[in-house]
Order: C-alpha cells, then structure tokens, then sequence
C-alpha cells in the first residue's frame, strides 16, 4: 500500500467507499487475474482523492473488456464499484491487457472534507 504521509482523514462516507473498492479489487485479482501480488495506491491531488489498484495479472479478456467500456450488464462487483464511485460524483477508469489490470477512482473532495472532524472544531 502507498499512501502519503499527510493523506489525514476523508469524511466516512468516501473512506468507506475506498474500503470497499479496494476490498472488491484485491478479491478480483485474488480470483481472477493470476497475480500474486497488487499494489494499492491512494493519494490527494488537485481537489481530489485518487485510488489505483494496479495487479500483474494475465488483464481481462477482450470481449469482456468492452463491458466496462458501456452501459452493458457488469458483474455485481463491478456494478457495485460503479455505483458507488459514481454516487461520490467520481471517475472509475480500467485498463487491463495481458500485462495486468489497473483499477482507477477519483473522487472530488471539498477542501474541508479532507480534513478530520478535530480540525473541524
């Protein structure tokens, strides 16, 4: 996992978001890409958080690629990570081939919202 030292704390409901995005990810490459290892990145930039879940994985096939890519019916996990990024007012990106898979979500935060509820104080 890399995460900057001075990430500090997002509101619950975008922590719980990444929770899960990052949870659906690691058990889709644990099931499905034949990797043995992911690495988790999660950083602030420019008024906004960016998660990228990276695999070495064998990628997606291509006719499944084309799923992600429209509004065609996705696997429930995947649907669910739409879901919930897009209910954020996020971006989710994927970019698989046969040298492994990147998952990306940006999420647009308020300058406030990065800050914890002490601060806030």
């Amino acid at each position: 996992m890399e995460l900057g030292a001075d990430f500090g704390r997002v509101n619950s409901e975008l922590e719980i978001a990444i929770f899960r995005l990052v949870q659906e990810c690691l058990t889709n490459v644990h099931r499905h890409s034949g990797s043995s290892k992911a690495i988790v990145r999660l950083k602030h930039s420019d008024g906004a958080v960016l998660l990228e879940i990276q695999d070495e994985g064998h990628g997606i096939a291509p006719d499944k690629k084309s799923l992600f890519l429209g509004s065609g019916p996705l696997g429930v996990g995947l649907r669910g990570m739409r879901e919930r990024v897009l209910q954020l007012g996020g971006t989710l990106d994927i970019d698989s081939d046969d040298g492994g898979t990147t998952v990306r979500a940006m999420f647009p935060i308020a300058k406030s919202a990065g800050m914890s509820a002490q601060q806030l104080a």
